[in-house]
């Protein structure tokens, strides 16, 4: 199967990326904090939505907000 790249209006992934890497948090570090509050998320799951070439969830949107401490705006940010 063919992987696909995700057309999206707003660059969630790329937003995550960069309000990750402003507190200096890595991929690996980020994906255990989400695994901790129950999110199942493996690195290169986190590095295919950070791409826009795998479609992010709720669950995993909201989780992401907590551990990264900033708000839905800031994710969802044009």
């Amino acid at each position: 199967m063919r992987e696909q790249k995700i057309k999206q209006d707003i660059c969630i992934g790329a937003n995550i990326r960069a309000m990750r890497r402003a507190k200096k948090i890595g991929q690996t570090e980020l994906a255990g904090l989400l695994q901790l509050e129950g999110i199942p998320m493996t690195r290169e799951a986190l590095v295919k939505i950070e791409r826009g070439a795998q479609h992010i969830q709720a669950s995993q949107l909201r989780a992401i907000k907590n551990a990264l401490n900033v708000s839905y705006d800031e994710l969802l940010e044009p």
